[in-house]
């Protein structure tokens, strides 16, 4: 009776496309092939696709198209597909990784680091400092070797960002509304018939563009773009 239980049940996993933003999907089958995953993702079943399963540890494990995966067992749960017929290895924090594409994404890797929030992702780079990488940054991953990645305390430095056509520099990478606010306007006490509205493009954080609640916060680059209006109400 429980192995006709476990047939009839629908199993949850989260899958993303070339990215860390998975989505949930579900299989009636508790052991299905990597055809089967690639197909109920939306997916071609065939050799131009890539999957991994990544692994309670961290580690990318490759998934054959007529391979068997039990999601039953722990950490089976995450897949990542790729159209694409080679990959690219990286460590992240030494767990193996397979990237299906030529660069990755600061937001990815932050990801799949998962720093602290006083840490930063690092590229290791022998015989030179190490090299902190920011949300918004793209890293090519076609130079010979493996890249490995690490998390450590962030190192603190400035981002320029543009506010209401001025240019001025900011020491964080997360910026407040009330921060923005206060830039914008520096000087104006808090005034309850004033409102401050904030819209923002090109941030590192996604969205990319939008506009900022109060109470709110997003991660700068450097060239983001705010623009912070004042209402005067009667």
């Amino acid at each position: 009776m429980e192995e006709l239980h476990d047939q009839r049940r629908a199993y949850s996993i989260l899958v993303a496309f070339a990215s860390t933003s998975f989505h949930k999907i579900e299989i009636g089958d508790p052991v299905p092939l990597g055809r089967q995953i690639l197909r109920a993702s939306g997916h071609g079943a065939d050799d131009e696709f890539s999957l991994y399963n990544i692994l309670e540890t961290g580690d990318f494990e490759d998934v054959g198209l007529d391979e068997e995966i039990d999601l039953r067992r722990p950490g089976a749960e995450r897949f990542i597909i790729f159209k694409s017929d080679r990959d690219f290895k990286l460590t992240v924090n030494q767990r193996q990784v397979r990237w299906g594409l030529p660069v990755i994404s600061g937001a990815d890797l932050y990801a799949l680091a998962k720093p602290t929030d006083d840490q930063a992702v690092f590229l290791v780079r022998p015989g030179a400092e190490d090299s902190q990488i920011d949300r918004g940054d793209t890293v090519d991953l076609t130079a010979p070797g493996v890249e490995h990645f690490i998390t450590a305390l962030q190192r603190h430095h400035e981002f320029e960002i543009v506010i209401n056509g001025r240019k001025t520099k900011v020491s964080e990478q997360r910026v407040t509304f009330e921060q923005l606010v206060a830039l914008a306007y520096p000087g104006v006490p808090p005034q309850p018939n004033v409102a401050y509205t904030v819209t923002f493009r090109k941030v590192a954080s996604f969205p990319h563009e939008g506009e900022l609640a109060a109470g709110g916060f997003v991660e700068v680059k450097n060239g983001s773009i705010f623009n912070v209006g004042r209402t005067v109400q009667s």
